[in-house]
């Protein structure tokens, strides 16, 4: 396809629109996974009533003043959230011969919204802890599935434009996790009690939501969009001037019969001889995600301030210290890939780096969390913390990217779709799997 008469992209705007549509597919997953402060004060047993020195004592003892939804709610929570992505990502290569990309988009983002909507109205709701948590797993486990859908049909039509408008899903994506834990530290700010700050936190995901509906129905009406739209729809002759075509019938003609066959499309190559050329780069993101899901969120979450003494940064450590700065330094290292592809793709270095990153799942553990029953205290500092998280949090960024994008380039051009979507089911195993793993991880604690 020619692309020299093709209209320009008039201030950005398919730009910014894929850019607020990349936010839109991790935001609702980012908001339900910065709440669990909300979530599991709503899971406390009313019936239950332990003073604050009998916390005190149940904690320095080792025991735990929560009861077993309190608990269990992060690796329930990543385990409903990590399978669905899974399944619906696979769900989704079969989904796009059968249904419109229209309605897989406009759906998915209509779905996602009612239920956000339905998580603010059920804030005012009062609520026993057994339907709450399940109805809360049933709305991750929606969120989740729908948003895979919408994943793997951005990325489809992303595919239409020229290759630079990947970027701005990339870019929404990365700041959808700063965005929700900036907003999560807004509303606990207003001063408001923590229902009231958690109504106004997922009416902000609704309106966020809803300007990717907007910013979506708008996409078609935009020349630039159009133009691409069209391409595909009546094919590559259609685009083709006619001294481009007479070129392409000249050039045919010129050639020897031994040649014609060369000018045919690529043979088709199986999906397992491709998986050959890629494994270390496919096991690669695999094993990042499986040891970044595995402790974050469901052990750091659970690690206390040692300095707090019930102060204001008690409040705001976990906010801060755990949710903010993770999302912001993973989207350091994700930017930095495009200024920096260090170590190079064939280089014995990369695994290496990536398998190294298993050293963060003890470290984690020997943090200040609580409850614990088996480990010791060794960084029990929260500057400890920082510090773990900074260098955790900016690998999984940096090596995710790294290993994402050398994928598509171990094979020939026209495999490298296939390459690509090779890659994306194996992040999305990794995902499952340091799900499952989560739980390990806060038993040995």
């Amino acid at each position: 396809m020619t692309v020299m008469n093709a209209p320009q992209d008039k201030y950005h705007a398919v730009w910014i629109i894929f850019f607020i549509l990349g936010l839109g597919t991790l935001l609702p997953w980012n908001f339900f996974m910065t709440a669990t402060v909300y979530f599991t004060d709503r899971l406390k047993d009313p019936s239950v009533d332990i003073s604050a020195n009998q916390t005190a004592n149940l904690t320095l003892e080792g025991g735990d003043s929560r009861n077993m939804l309190e608990s269990k709610f992060n690796n329930v929570m990543t385990l409903c959230s990590m399978v669905p992505l899974l399944i619906f990502t696979c769900l989704n290569s079969f989904l796009y011969q059968r249904i419109s990309q229209k309605l897989r988009v406009f759906g998915s983002l209509v779905a996602i919204l009612v239920v956000f909507l339905l998580t603010a109205i059920f804030v005012k709701v009062d609520m026993a802890p057994m339907p709450f948590f399940t109805l809360t797993m049933i709305k991750i486990i929606f969120i989740n599935s729908f948003g895979a859908i919408l994943q793997g049909s951005l990325f489809g039509l992303a595919g239409i434009l020229p290759t630079s408008y990947t970027t701005p899903i990339m870019s929404g994506q990365g700041l959808a996790g700063t965005f929700a834990a900036f907003s999560l530290i807004c509303a606990l700010a207003s001063g408001s009690a923590l229902q009231d700050s958690a109504f106004g936190y997922f009416i902000t995901a609704c309106v966020v939501i809803l300007l990717a509906i907007v910013s979506y129905l708008a996409l078609p009406r935009l020349e630039f969009f159009q133009y691409y739209m069209e391409s595909i729809a009546s094919g590559p002759s259609a685009n083709e001037s006619k001294m481009d075509a007479l070129t392409k019938v000249e050039s045919q003609v010129e050639k020897p019969p031994v040649n014609l066959l060369e000018d045919e499309a690529p043979p088709t190559v199986s999906v397992f001889q491709i998986f050959k050329k890629i494994w270390v780069m496919a096991l690669s993101v695999c094993f990042i995600f499986t040891v970044t899901i595995g402790v974050f969120p469901a052990v750091t979450v659970d690690v206390k301030s040692t300095i707090a003494n019930g102060g204001s940064w008690d409040v705001y450590f976990i906010p801060v210290a755990c949710f903010l700065l993770f999302n912001v330094m993973d989207w350091v290292g994700r930017s930095l890939t495009a200024v920096c592809l260090w170590p190079s793709k064939d280089s014995f270095w990369v695994p290496v780096l990536v398998a190294m990153r298993l050293i963060f799942a003890p470290l984690f553990m020997l943090c200040n969390v609580q409850p614990r029953y088996y480990l010791p205290v060794w960084f029990a500092h929260d500057a400890w913390y920082i510090f773990i998280m900074i260098l955790f949090s900016f690998s999984n960024g940096y090596l995710a990217s790294l290993t994402m994008c050398y994928g598509p380039k171990k094979v020939p051009q026209h495999e490298a779709e296939t390459a690509g979507a090779i890659m994306a089911f194996f992040l999305s195993v990794g995902l499952a799997l340091g799900a499952a793993v989560s739980f390990a991880f806060r038993a040995m604690i």
